[in-house]
């Protein structure tokens, strides 16, 4: 059974009137903002799951020792370029780590 992808049409209304809250979404814990505020705007809604994968990535990293500066190296990265990319009106899909977030169903 060949899976298809699905391919996110940018929304000109919908991206400039959530830049903003898409941004916010790589900082910690703040990106249950957008997902729970934001349901209907796509553009939100993608950044915040990148984010919260993040989040998850963050306490992993504080839990797991030797390992865990890398990771939290990592989340710090992929935070700034999403905030960079959510700011410029951007669809980014991280990395390597992108993929996991299109399986999220929140």
């Amino acid at each position: 059974m060949e899976e298809h992808k699905k391919e996110v049409k940018p929304d000109a209304k919908d991206i400039e009137a959530n830049k903003t809250i898409a941004a916010l979404a790589y900082i910690g814990i703040i990106c249950f903002v957008p997902l729970l505020l934001k349901k209907r705007s796509k553009f939100a809604q993608f950044h915040a799951k990148q984010g919260l994968l993040l989040l998850i990535i963050e306490v992993v990293a504080w839990l797991i020792p030797f390992i865990g500066w890398f990771l939290m190296m990592i989340a710090i990265i992929y935070s700034v370029l999403g905030i960079i990319n959510a700011m410029d009106g951007k669809y980014w899909k991280m990395p390597y780590l992108g993929k996991y977030t299109a399986k999220l169903n929140l």
